[in-house]
Order: structure tokens, then C-alpha cells, then sequence
């Protein structure tokens, strides 16, 4: 009988298992008034039940989303000799930051079956975030937000930026523009295999306004009227301010 459980669980649980043990090498940021963004390295290691086997070698892919957010993308047309917005696409959520990175051409390490399950390629990303509505050809708006936010560096890909040694420990660097949105960033790490995904791994960093930020971001939200009337106050202290300077120097 022991033999018999014994061969069972040889042909049920191969001894080549494989599956990935992350580190980062930081999971908060910090946003502060002089914060002009930040580089994330995201490293790891493939923990193996038993020695490396002759087969396909692995890769690895990297990718990092920010929260997801409402998008009206608009169609320009020149009308009269300028050009006037005319028609939109409501896309009920777009990542507002998106970064993938490979150990190899993204077309060679993942099937379109394992992208579609999983969503980790830019456009499968963003088609699948969230509905669109009111056009049919939304591939064209969709492709438009992606060059936009790839021209703005809140959109990335890296095929060929994570560094693999020895089909054992890898390491990437994803870079972090300045004008990130608060939340929670998900990063997750596919092991892959001919195409085929044979591990993942999640993990989140929080990004956070801190200080004088956090308590104005607080106030603005929070306590509209008295962000309002401390906003006015300020503004008339700095016209007087600069009136009272310009009339000392008419003085001299």
C-alpha cells in the first residue's frame, strides 16, 4: 500500500517544482513636495524541490500596476481650420501606471492564452481593466491612451530588462515617475516556461503622500470649506505682501 501512495505521488507532484521567492528593495514610497520619483529593484530567486532539469529554461516576467482609475479618451477632428474634440470612449478603469519587464521578448515567453488569462502584456492590461462604452472601435482609443501614458512615462515596457543568472536568481528595475497616484502598487512575478506560466508570485508597495502633503491632501478632501477659506486666506496674504514690497521700493 505504501508503495503504491509512493508512486502516486511521484506521478501527481512532479520533483522538478519550481516557484519564486521575492524580495524588493523597498514596499513604500514616500511623496513629498522635493519627490521627483523612485527606482524600485525587484529581485528573487527560483526555489527548486530538486536540481535544475534538462528541459526548456525558464523566464521571467515582471510587472508592476498602479491603481485603477476612470478615463475619457477623445477623438480630435479638424473642424474649420482647428482642432475640436469630437468623439470619446469611457473606459471604466485604467491602471494610472503600468511597468512589465522580461528576461526575453514577451512574444517568446508568454502565449497569448496565459496573457489573455492573466493580463500582464500593456494592451491586454488596459483593454481588460475596465468596460468601454459608447464606440466600437475601441482598439483606436485604447492604443491612443497607451502612447499618451507611454509619452508621459506612466506607461512602460522593458522586454529584455530583467536579469537572469543561472535560471536561478533574476532582478529587475522598474522606474516610479513623479506624479504617481496614492494606493496600493501590485507587483507580480510569473515564472514561465515555453510559453506557459508555471509559477507566480504577488506582492504590493504602498505609495503614500507624507508631511505637509498628506495633512493639505487630508484637508482638501476632508474639510473642503476650511481648505477654501485657509486657500483665500493665504492668497490675500501674499497680494498685500507683494503690494506692501513694491510700495517700499516705489519709496526708494
Amino acid at each position: 500500500m505504501r508503495w503504491l501512495m509512493l508512486m502516486f505521488a511521484l506521478v501527481t507532484g512532479p520533483a522538478w517544482a519550481e516557484e519564486v521567492v521575492l524580495g524588493l528593495s523597498r514596499d513604500k514610497v514616500a511623496i513629498t513636495a522635493t519627490f521627483e520619483g523612485s527606482d524600485i529593484l525587484i529581485f528573487g530567486a527560483v526555489k527548486r524541490e530538486s536540481p535544475i532539469q534538462d528541459k526548456e529554461p525558464l523566464e521571467v516576467v515582471v510587472s508592476v500596476s498602479g491603481p485603477s482609475r476612470p478615463v475619457t479618451v477623445w477623438r480630435k477632428e479638424r473642424q474649420l481650420g482647428i482642432w475640436v474634440n469630437s468623439e470619446s470612449v469611457e473606459v471604466d478603469g485604467a491602471p494610472s501606471f503600468y511597468a512589465v519587464a522580461s528576461s526575453a521578448p514577451l512574444s517568446e515567453v508568454l502565449s497569448e492564452g496565459e496573457d489573455l488569462r492573466h493580463q500582464i502584456t500593456l494592451s491586454r492590461a488596459i483593454r481588460s481593466s475596465g468596460a468601454l462604452h459608447g464606440f466600437k472601435d475601441t482598439r483606436a482609443y485604447t492604443d491612443a491612451l497607451i502612447r499618451i501614458r507611454e509619452k508621459q512615462g506612466a506607461y512602460k515596457v522593458n522586454e529584455g530588462g530583467v536579469v537572469f543568472d543561472e535560471q536561478t536568481l533574476f532582478r529587475t528595475s522598474i522606474s516610479l515617475p513623479a506624479n504617481l497616484t496614492e494606493g496600493m502598487y501590485l507587483t507580480r512575478i510569473f515564472l514561465t516556461r515555453g510559453g506557459k506560466i508555471v509559477s507566480e508570485y504577488d506582492a504590493f508597495i504602498d505609495v503614500r503622500k507624507v508631511g505637509l502633503e498628506r495633512w493639505l491632501y487630508t484637508l482638501a478632501h476632508e474639510r473642503p470649506l476650511w481648505y477654501g477659506l485657509m486657500s483665500l486666506a493665504i492668497a490675500i496674504a501674499a497680494g498685500w505682501g507683494a503690494s506692501a514690497i513694491f510700495r517700499v521700493l516705489q519709496r526708494r
